[in-house]
C-alpha cells in the first residue's frame, strides 16, 4: 500500500474530515497520513483506541514515536495523558492500550536503526523558549537526522523557512494557512526538500508539532527480510 508515498512533492491531510479506518484489532482504528507498505509499513497515522481497547504485544522493530492527542495511552511502562511524546526505539516492545481511550499521532518505521535512545516527555509541563520573532519552541529530540519539537506560533506571525531539508507539521490547536491552504486542529502537511515553508499563523496562533530535516533521503518501505 502506497499513501501520500511520493515524498519529493507536498503533502497534506485534513484528518479530521477523514473516515476511521478499523485496524486487524477491535476497537482500535487509524486515518493514514503517509505509508509505504502493508500491515509492516512506514507510517504516519493518528490512531484512535476505544475505551478498553487494546493492541496485541509487539517489538517495534522499526521504532515508534508518538504524540498523545486525546485521553490516556497506556502500556505496561505507564500511563501518558494528552501531551505525551514518546519515541520508542529499534528493538523495544509493549502492549499497549487505552482503559479510558485515546488519540495519538504516531510515526512507524522512521528510526535510525541503531537508535536506542528512549525518550518520554511531558510537553505540557515544559516553557517554550524564544526560537525568532513570534516563534518559541519546546525541543523533544534531535539527532543528525532530524530535528522534532512543539512549535507555538503567535497570532497572524509569518513563518518561513527555505532550508528544512523536509518538513512537517500537524496542528495540536490553532490554525495556520500556507500554500492558501488552511489547516486546523489535527490537520497534517509535509513539504519536500527545497520546497519553502512560506506560512502565516491564524488569528489565535498556533500550537504544532514539528519535524525538520528527515527527508534528506528518500524514504523507503521498511527491510523485513
Amino acid at each position: 500500500m502506497k499513501f501520500n508515498a511520493d515524498f519529493e512533492k507536498r503533502a497534506a491531510v485534513h484528518s479530521e474530515r477523514e473516515p476511521w479506518i478499523p485496524s486487524p484489532m477491535p476497537g482500535v482504528e487509524r486515518r493514514m497520513l503517509d505509508r509505504i507498505g502493508d500491515e509492516v509499513a512506514r507510517a504516519t497515522s493518528i490512531v484512535r483506541y476505544a475505551p478498553g481497547s487494546a493492541f496485541s504485544a509487539h517489538t517495534h522493530t522499526g521504532g515508534e514515536e508518538y504524540l498523545v492527542l486525546d485521553g490516556v495511552f497506556q502500556d505496561e511502562h505507564g500511563d501518558f495523558p494528552v501531551g505525551t511524546y514518546v519515541r520508542n526505539p529499534p528493538t523495544s516492545s509493549h502492549t499497549p492500550s487505552s482503559a479510558p481511550g485515546a488519540t495519538i499521532f504516531v510515526k512507524l518505521w522512521q528510526f535510525d536503526m541503531n537508535d536506542r535512545r528512549q525518550v518520554t516527555i511531558d510537553t505540557t509541563s515544559l516553557d517554550p523558549k524564544p526560537l525568532r520573532d513570534g516563534v518559541s519552541e519546546i525541543a523533544l529530540f534531535e539527532d543528525s537526522r532530524e530535528r522534532v519539537r512543539i512549535e507555538l506560533w503567535d497570532a497572524e506571525t509569518h513563518v518561513v523557512d527555505p532550508d528544512h531539508d523536509g518538513f512537517e507539521a500537524l496542528v495540536i490547536e490553532g490554525s495556520f494557512v500556507e500554500g492558501g491552504e488552511c489547516f486546523e486542529k489535527h490537520a497534517w502537511l509535509r513539504l519536500p526538500p527545497g520546497m519553502a515553508l512560506d506560512a502565516v499563523a491564524g488569528a489565535e496562533g498556533a500550537r504544532l508539532w514539528v519535524k525538520s530535516g528527515h527527508l534528506a533521503e528518500p524514504p523507503t518501505a521498511p527491510d523485513i527480510s
